[in-house]
């Protein structure tokens, strides 16, 4: 994970903190923002924020790991592990799972309500519906050794051409890098084609301080790994007896590194749907009941998921003039400091969970834009490029608000989901997997 923000509100909701502590993760206050030697330090807004509160960067192995031994250890938990192959149905109902054993042994495991959660890698997903997954790149990581980041505390972001870099520290003696590559130029790492491309066109652009590291980290073998940044949105599917929930829902571009503050949200969300549930052998009343999950979770997801999807667009795509004038407005907008910085900053850690504040921003952003290509004085050109910028930032916003559902982000309240009550308490007794 590259960044994880807001996390310990999430935690500590779950009763997980020390989840986080007990692994080394380290404490994150902002980030800054590098581009053509000019730099934009971006601080989280967290004045008014208990002392715990505060950004988080791991190994994401780790954190899950440590989870798992959390829940484990609750007196009403049953742990067995195994790999999951398929959903057992009969008339369209859930009913569990088929497994199959660490021995090798093929086993059931039936429940009245089956939480899908399997990652962004889902199999089963594939069994209840078949959502649209874009791959727009891929991020290629690697763990630095023996450097140090410029600020204590910040992660750093390098927006350049051909690749945006993200390097976020994991552990005290170890930093991530990430380095986004599009799709179509994937260069292969057994040929040592991916070594050469970091070396001749990324190398270059990193931070002075972090160079030598850089070069290091790539030539050590078996250190670079890849992984696809895929984009989904969260397509509602009633499914009696199951629930997605995590990746296997919705995904969004890792740029921000975002998914586990979304995946824990959804966490929170339906633990607090499913509590008031005493009964769950009616599948198709609590599928119906649980319909609101899809309403609730929007105010978080699609502020995060926007913004890393539009973000990753902008910093990816230097080649473009008008795409270079919106990197250039970004990065001035982020500079101006106080309400605007710290607004953005909120939204994309999380603790600003509010598509309208998105919107506004977005405006804001694109005002800024087009004033400082007017100034000092309008000119035709310069009225042409102000027209492109509109309509480029237009063009890679709108259809991500789209995908994730105008009336859902902005106007929830008029979606009937968002009403439903817990079904009436029935004297039966069911189980949940």
């Amino acid at each position: 994970m590259l960044f994880l923000y807001k996390i310990t509100y999430f935690t500590s909701s779950v009763g997980s903190i020390d989840c986080v502590d007990e692994i080394g993760a380290q404490r994150l206050l902002g980030y800054t923002l590098y581009k053509d030697g000019k730099e934009a330090h971006v601080s989280f807004p967290l004045e008014k924020s208990q002392s715990h509160v505060a950004g988080r960067t791991f190994h994401n192995g780790r954190f899950v790991q440590s989870l798992r031994k959390k829940v484990a250890s609750l007196h009403n938990v049953s742990l067995e592990q195994g790999t999951v192959t398929s959903l057992i149905e009969e008339n369209g109902i859930v009913k569990g799972v088929q497994y199959k054993s660490e021995s090798g042994q093929v086993l059931t495991a039936c429940a009245s309500l089956t939480i899908i959660c399997d990652g962004c890698f889902s199999n089963l997903r594939r069994s209840l519906y078949s959502p649209k997954v874009d791959i727009p790149s891929y991020f290629v990581g690697f763990i630095l050794t023996n450097c140090n980041l410029p600020i204590k505390n910040y992660g750093a972001i390098i927006v350049a051409h051909p690749s945006p870099i993200v390097f976020s520290p994991i552990s005290s003696t170890e930093i991530r890098c990430m380095v986004n590559v599009p799709s179509e130029q994937v260069p292969s790492v057994s040929n040592g084609e991916m070594a050469c491309y970091l070396k001749t066109q990324v190398a270059p652009k990193v931070l002075p301080e972090l160079y030598d590291s850089f070069i290091s980290a790539i030539e050590k073998k078996g250190n670079i790994r890849i992984a696809p940044n895929k984009i989904m949105a969260a397509a509602p599917h009633l499914t009696p007896g199951a629930l997605l929930i995590g990746d296997a829902l919705n995904m969004r571009h890792a740029i921000t590194g975002g998914g586990m503050t979304v995946a824990l949200s959804d966490v929170v969300i339906l633990r607090d749907l499913i509590r008031p549930l005493h009964d769950l052998s009616d599948a198709f009343t609590v599928s119906k009941y649980l319909e609101s999950f899809y309403t609730l979770r929007k105010p978080m997801s699609s502020t995060i998921n926007i913004l890393a999807n539009v973000l990753q667009k902008i910093f990816s795509a230097s080649s473009n003039p008008a795409m270079e004038n919106l990197q250039h407005t970004f990065l001035g907008y982020m500079r101006l400091g106080g309400m605007f910085s710290y607004g953005a900053s909120a939204m994309l850690c999380g603790l600003c969970p509010r598509p309208l504040s998105l919107a506004f921003h977005f405006l804001f952003i694109a005002m800024y834009g087009v004033g400082r290509l007017l100034l000092p004085f309008p000119s035709p050109k310069r009225l042409w490029d102000g027209a492109k910028l509109l309509w480029v930032a237009s063009s890679i916003l709108l259809p991500y608000i789209y995908s994730e559902g105008i009336r859902q982000m902005f106007f929830p309240l008029t979606v009937p989901a968002y009403y439903r009550t817990p079904p009436k308490k029935s004297p039966k007794k069911s189980f949940m997997h």
